[in-house]
């Protein structure tokens, strides 16, 4: 709201300076319209003719101008008639110079260069409804639909921003410091780096903003300020007249020197495409420095273009910039979209503004000031138009920006420049020019972003580091937590260093591998009474009141939202220790090998193997037969005596002897696991602990034990919805013993739930006399926390593995942490026992072999009974019997005759069927001749 109130002002203070000059002017347009098409079409073009930019683009409006003027192909007869304003580097005389253009009825204005004038004067255009072409204002916000006449026809500063964003990215930087000209064009420019970094979880670490027309002093303490800090990636957004200033304090200062990045934008290429000869004091200042350029494809018309140059009238300067081409393109835009407007029978046409007739009894005139009546039709055709200009193809896209951006990424080296690669937002960073990549589908991925080798200031090829510590005497805070339990881990020293611990000495072996110094200090944080709270101390980092924290500081998820850690240096993760009592061998120890399950499917199967290898054997062998109590007896003897392999009985049958040999085999595995199983349980000292793990405390009410400070207590809270009620507060490893030896029944807890290396250490402080419980069921670590995007916490990454590779930092392991080792309780009888699980396999293919060989005799049954029924069904009936008994008595006579019949030796079934097959064959003869007698 007060950018608006304060806009408005500005605009009535001009208008109010402007009353003179448009007396002055008078009404030179007051006709109300041009029947049958006008001859002459006035537009406005807006520029500095003594700057950079428009030294180039000045020439460039007014060929094009001619070139549209004597094309018979457009505009038959009507001319364009281009007024020009010089806007003289200045944002108050620019705007005066546009008001001064607006009252002369043009139907469009060119430019200006400037973003500040730019946006002072598009509220002008929009109440006058005049189509504002701009080749030079590259803000981005000037995009916004606050500015709806405004029609950007170069690349926004947007696109540019991203570019670079992916150019710091790609070569793996995090923290740029951006200089840039405090107005619209240079501050609105780095808002958009900001985000374009942000996005790739990069981010500008200091904005170094200076005023227009800064002077050199200005600069020499701004870069001095600059060169304090920790960043040395620069990125450079400022103006073209006054950039090379900020290279020449920069050079003075040694900051052009090894270790720097410079990194400028498409001012840089601007201004040297421009001049005439490049001074080599000049060049000398930029060596190394890596630009953007408006990137505009190699075309016939481009190279007519450059060779007309030399030709043009009026020109200053023998060479010229991108702006030049983008310059010459937009009055073929406005004479293509005026060819259409005519064509389609458009009038051009103004009427008096009636919020300027309410101001008439004012003392200021603005009659001069009118609407252009078609000016919302001709944007729309404008927006519409589409064809190939020097820069490329001109269209745009729903946001009013020119589709396809690009830019060429130089590297200023030696008496010149020579080419990276390529950027567009359609395939990122390349070597081969974005139009050839047009034709195939957009990849930017990280795989395909490539560019040639740079040559650094310092004439170096590898890469800077891209930091370095700040040159401002202050070291690295590093914050240390001030322990009270387990202070061989890290607590305060009396030396100079203030701290010492096992972590302590991790973090100082790393920082010894690392190729530069790191001036750190430590501050210790916590009272010397309790622990200190390890979630305020990581929220003291991202707060940026401390640089890091070295310590036990468990890598959590909360946590990497808001720091940054290094590579875990020590494995940890959350266990229940408990008291333990022995276990005293047990009468019934000889079940325990085996889970209950288990021992009820081996007697199964023992009864089943017996039964099945009964019937196998019964036909065939004396030993199976008997009455039906001896029988009985055969079978639970034979089976249960395969256990022992001591059965007496022979097995003459072939299907007997395979399901024997299986079982055998079942009985020979299940022997051996059981003696092994019962020994480890018979000689292993077996602890007990009502607590079993963590599922036992959390189906239990009774209190659990948490160290001070420790993550565990809003982990067993959060994650594990367990009541803050139950837990306890330790604050040293004597109170974890009272507390465990008292129990939850005197007032102390059921077990203490901490992280794996305290309770190592607690456990062989107390010489073993607990035990954990369970196992660990959360899996971490410790690391060394970091402000986010610290370049610190990755060196210091690969110094920990180095650490670890080379045996120093178990060495600094057993230096403080070496102790006697306890074994955790974890349930021995449990973990011994055998369950069903593990052999199912085998009682598997033991009942396949039962079935196969089961199926197989009752086929053979089955087919001798069918053999042994139908003969004698052939007897009965050529012995004629009288009398048919009932099909209920035929099917009982049929089952028992089927028993009885299983139940015959092999030998008599055989001898049965011989006979009655020999008596079948007698019995035809004997009939034959009874007849015969």
């Amino acid at each position: 709201m007060e950018t608006h109130v304060y806009t408005k002002r500005v605009f009535v203070f001009l208008i109010s300076c402007m009353w003179v000059a448009m007396k002055v002017i008078g009404e030179t347009g007051n006709s109300s319209s041009v029947p049958n098409g006008p001859k002459v079409i006035n537009v406005g073009a807006l520029f500095t003719s003594n700057s950079a930019i428009g030294r180039s683009a000045g020439p460039a409006l007014l060929a094009a101008v001619e070139d549209v003027n004597s094309d018979t192909t457009i505009l038959k007869n009507t001319k364009l008639n281009l007024i020009l304003q010089d806007t003289n580097c200045s944002g108050f005389l620019g705007t005066v110079e546009a008001m001064k253009l607006m009252g002369k009825e043009v139907v469009a204005a060119i430019g200006p260069q400037s973003s500040g004038i730019a946006h002072i004067i598009s509220h002008v255009l929009n109440e006058l409804h005049v189509p504002l072409l701009s080749f030079g204002a590259t803000d981005p916000t000037l995009s916004a639909l606050q500015y709806p006449y405004f029609l950007r026809t170069t690349i926004s500063d947007y696109f540019q921003m991203y570019a670079i964003a992916d150019l710091v990215v790609y070569f793996g930087w995090r923290e740029v410091v951006a200089i840039f000209v405090d107005d619209d064009y240079g501050r609105n420019g780095i808002s958009v780096l900001g985000d374009a970094l942000a996005k790739k979880r990069a981010k500008i670490s200091y904005k170094a903003a200076f005023p227009p027309g800064a002077s050199r002093s200005d600069i020499d303490s701004l870069l001095v300020e600059v060169n304090l800090l920790e960043s040395r990636v620069f990125v450079v957004h400022v103006n073209p007249d006054s950039g090379l200033n900020i290279f020449s304090v920069a050079k003075k200062l040694g900051m052009t020197s090894n270790g720097y990045v410079w990194i400028a934008t498409d001012w840089l290429p601007s201004l040297l495409d421009s001049s005439e000869t490049i001074d080599p004091y000049k060049i000398d200042l930029i060596q190394g420095v890596v630009a953007l350029r408006h990137h505009t494809p190699d075309s016939d018309l481009k190279t007519r273009f450059t060779t007309r140059w030399r030709s043009f009238k009026n020109k200053q300067t023998r060479k010229f910039n991108s702006y030049a081409l983008y310059a010459y393109d937009s009055i073929w835009l406005l004479a293509r979209a005026f060819d259409v407007f005519l064509s389609g029978g458009g009038n051009i046409t103004f009427s008096d503004d009636p919020n300027l007739r309410d101001t008439i009894a004012s003392a200021i005139n603005f009659s001069s000031l009118r609407v252009f009546d078609q000016g919302e039709k001709l944007l729309k055709i404008l927006l519409a138009t589409n064809f190939t200009g020097l820069t490329g193809e001109i269209q745009f896209d729903s946001e009013k920006n020119l589709i396809r951006p690009a830019f060429d990424i130089l590297n200023f080296g030696g008496t010149g420049f020579r080419r990276l690669g390529y950027w567009s937002n359609y395939s990122g960073l390349s070597i081969v020019p974005p139009e050839s990549l047009y034709s195939k589908p957009p990849n930017i991925s990280i795989s395909s972003q490539h560019l040639y080798s740079v040559i650094w200031p310092g004439e170096t090829t590898t890469k800077p580091k891209g930091w370095v510590f700040p040159n401002n005497g202050k070291p690295l805070q590093i914050a240390v937590p001030y322990r009270v339990t387990y202070p061989d881990f890290v607590t305060k020293d009396k030396g100079p260093s203030g701290a010492k611990g096992y972590c302590i000495d991790v973090f100082e072996a790393a920082v010894a591998l690392l190729p530069y110094p790191v001036p750190h200090q430590y501050v210790l944080y916590g009272d010397g009474r309790r622990n200190p709270s390890f979630d305020n101390l990581v929220n003291g980092v991202a707060q940026n009141k401390y640089d890091a924290v070295v310590g036990d500081v468990t890598i959590t998820t909360n946590r990497t939202r808001i720091v940054d850690f290094t590579q875990p240096y020590m494995g940890s993760g959350l266990v229940v220790v408990a008291p333990v009592r022995q276990v005293k061998s047990s009468p019934w120890a000889f079940l325990k090998p085996f889970t209950w399950q288990m021992w009820a499917v081996t007697g199964i199967f023992f009864l089943v193997v017996g039964a099945v290898v009964w019937i196998l054997e019964h036909r065939l062998n004396t030993e199976f037969r008997g009455s039906p109590r001896q029988q009985l007896v055969t079978v639970f003897w034979f089976s249960f005596s395969t256990m022992f392999f001591s059965h007496r009985e022979n097995t003459v049958s072939t299907l007997g002897r395979a399901v024997l040999i299986f079982w055998l085999f079942v009985v020979l595995i299940i022997n051996s696991s059981y003696t092994a199983s019962l020994t480890s349980i018979l000689t292993v000292q077996q602890l007990f602990s009502r607590i079993q793990g963590i599922d036992t405390l959390i189906s239990s009410s009774d209190p659990i034990g948490v160290q001070d400070g420790s993550f565990a207590y809003n982990y067993l809270v959060n994650e594990l919805n367990i009541a803050e009620s139950r837990l306890r507060i330790l604050k040293s490893q004597e109170e974890y013993v009272e507390a465990l030896e008292r129990g939850p029944n005197g007032g102390g807890v059921a077990a203490i739930v901490d992280e794996l290396p305290y309770i190592e250490l607690f456990l062989s402080n107390t010489k073993c006399t607990f035990s954990t419980v369970g196992r660990e069921f959360t899996k971490s670590g410790w690391g060394f926390a970091f402000q986010r995007d610290s370049p610190l916490a990755v060196d210091l990454s690969t110094a920990i593995l180095q650490l670890s590779e080379n045996g120093e930092l178990q060495r600094i392991h057993d230096k403080w942490l070496s102790r006697g080792g306890c074994s955790s309780q974890t349930n021995p009888i449990d973990d011994n026992r055998l369950s069903l699980k593990s052999f199912w396999g085998l009682y598997l293919l033991c009942g396949i072999a039962c079935f196969v060989a089961l199926t197989v005799f009752f086929c053979r049954v089955c087919l001798q009974y069918s053999r042994y029924s139908a003969e004698e069904e052939q007897q009965s009936i050529e012995q004629a019997e009288p009398a048919r008994p009932s099909r209920r008595t035929l099917r009982a006579t049929s089952f028992k005759d089927l028993i009885d019949f299983v139940d015959k030796k092999e030998d008599e079934i055989k001898e049965m069927i011989r006979r009655k097959s020999g008596d079948s064959k007698r019995h035809p003869s004997q009939g034959s001749d009874g007849q015969s007698s």
